[in-house]
């Protein structure tokens, strides 16, 4: 795996994971297009020491996501009633439960949008790393008396992403931060995302067009009081350049007008002048 397209340093890496060993549980968050669901998975595969995807879950939160889609609840049974079922989070813990020297990773993309406190219930206190085991187990509130107690496994490993971007949604709370290492990813656009589109063919012309553009939108967006660097722009919108050089010019062109430029207009949505300056700026 070359770090080149991980957009990470050997050190950032090394500390991503020693956060991930220490915690069990790691949020990587930053703004968009900055490769965190990206990175997450190459994590996942470092900590498996394979790409096996039959030892990780994904699931993304949204609003309407519920502690009954998560952990356990009663849904149609096909027949005009109901049964209980559990959700993504017991189904990973029982199989990780069963190969014990194993990991095993869930991927929660897009952890602050949903509501945390209502979608992990009770269990937010089995993610601690010192929490894991049978010794920790509980009683679902919806389970049977006769049923087996609940508990996170130690060989499971949480990886969440993070948009920093998002206005809509609330600051997590403290409850979940203490619970989490917390990895920031910037965007990078310098000699990584150089050297990776020289070796897809890019032309130079192009290539420094991008990152003088990108360079400064994002030093324009980090100096307003309104924004800041939580809602600079990422480099993983222009990752994947086409591979007929020629046609470079074009698709850097599309990607600033479709891609970039709209999200101008929602940063300064309440000064349209100022959007459009912006983006007259990105796009000549």
């Amino acid at each position: 795996m070359a770090l080149r397209e991980l957009f990470v340093s050997a050190e950032k890496l090394d500390d991503a994971l020693a956060g991930l060993g220490r915690k069990k549980n790691l949020i990587l968050q930053g703004p968009p297009g900055t490769g965190k669901t990206f990175l997450a998975r190459r994590l996942a595969w470092l900590l498996l020491g394979a790409t096996d995807e039959a030892r990780i879950e994904l699931v993304q939160f949204h609003p309407s996501y519920s502690y009954e889609d998560f952990v356990q609840g009663f849904r149609p049974d096909g027949q005009g009633g109901f049964r209980l079922a559990d959700g993504v989070l017991p189904d990973v813990c029982r199989r990780a439960a069963q190969e014990p020297h194993r990991p095993f990773v869930l991927l929660i993309d897009e952890i602050n949008r949903g509501h945390l406190n209502r979608i992990f219930g009770e269990l937010l206190v089995l993610l601690e790393a010192d929490k894991r085991g049978p010794r920790h187990a509980v009683r679902l509130p919806y389970s049977p008396a006769d049923a087996p107690r609940f508990f996170v496994p130690d060989n499971l490993y949480v990886i969440g992403t993070m948009n920093t971007a998002d206005r809509s949604l609330a600051p997590l709370d403290y409850a979940l931060r203490r619970r989490f290492a917390f990895v920031p990813m910037q965007p990078e656009f310098g000699e990584p995302l150089r050297q990776l589109l020289k070796a897809r063919g890019v032309p130079t012309t192009v290539t420094e067009r991008l990152l003088a553009r990108l360079n400064e939108l994002n030093q324009t967006i980090a100096d307003d009081p309104e924004l800041g660097t939580d809602f600079q722009l990422g480099h993983s919108y222009f990752c994947q350049p086409p591979t007929d050089a020629a046609a470079a010019a074009g698709w850097l062109a599309l990607v600033l007008e479709q891609e970039i430029a709209p999200l101008l207009d929602d940063y300064w949505f309440d000064q349209p002048a100022q959007a459009a300056a912006h983006k007259q700026r990105l796009l000549q």
